[in-house]
């Protein structure tokens, strides 16, 4: 599996375990990955450091929703990158929208400037970005080596045209990870399609809640999410896709 990549989005320690057993070749870290992801916390990354050698890029996303964010954010994303990068993370998740859906180029260099020697990706921002080739040229020109997109659709299978265009146009400098619905099955299909090398997914499964006793008509949260259901990267789900990999 040498040639290829296979990177697992996890939430939790148990999910980094997981994945690192299944076979991925490292984390994308984050927390709350049931709305997409956000920003973890420092004593996450470092538990995960403690039990665990896998290379591990952390997602800096402060908040859930678009890519367009405030001076006030722009500077708790800044101080996230410094700040996993002082932790000695491998990498960095990133990625800033001006208001037309253009890469804010300005933003992003200050951002890359930050990360210093971290490996930089380009996260889904690109999918919801307007002109999806533009903004591969500018991801190249700032320096990023990774782009994570599901070719601008929900889910990759339907993407999958975009996703051949964009893998045609890396070049050797420039990495398409294909995300979103990814499991053994997709990579099967799309690979050979696509002829991408490198692959994102979460592997989840969902767990029931240890609580016994189980309050009914309260809700933490949005109400279409369960407060006793835990959402976990399955380990057989990684090691499932790695073979895939494998036997390409």
């Amino acid at each position: 599996m040498k040639q290829f990549i296979l990177e697992a989005c996890v939430d939790s320690v148990e999910s980094a375990l997981a994945a690192q057993q299944g076979g991925a070749a490292r984390i994308e870290l984050c927390s709350n990955l049931i709305i997409g992801g956000t920003t973890p916390g420092t004593s996450l990354f470092e538990e995960i450091r403690s039990v665990s050698d896998i290379r591990t890029h952390v997602l800096i996303r402060p908040r859930f929703g678009d890519f367009c964010y405030t001076e006030y954010e722009f500077r708790v994303i800044r101080r996230e990158v410094r700040k996993f990068r002082e932790l000695k993370a491998d990498g960095v998740v990133i990625g800033i929208l001006r208001p037309d859906g253009s890469l804010d180029k300005e933003r992003m260099k200050l951002l890359m400037e930050d990360a210093g020697d971290l490996s930089v990706t380009l996260h889904r921002a690109f999918d919801v970005c307007a002109d999806p080739f533009q903004t591969l040229e500018d991801a190249r020109e700032l320096g990023i080596r990774t782009i994570l997109t599901s070719g601008q659709e929900n889910d990759c299978l339907a993407g999958k045209e975009l996703l051949r265009e964009l893998v045609k146009r890396e070049h050797g400098d420039l990495t398409i990870m294909v995300g979103s619905g990814v499991d053994a099955e997709t990579i099967r299909i799309l690979q050979p399609y696509t002829g991408a090398r490198a692959f994102h997914m979460s592997g989840k499964t969902t767990l029931p809640s240890s609580m016994a006793y189980r309050k009914s008509g309260v809700s933490m949260g949005l109400p279409a999410f369960s407060e006793f259901e835990i959402i976990r990267t399955e380990q057989a789900k990684i090691r499932a896709a790695c073979d895939v990999l494998e036997a390409l």
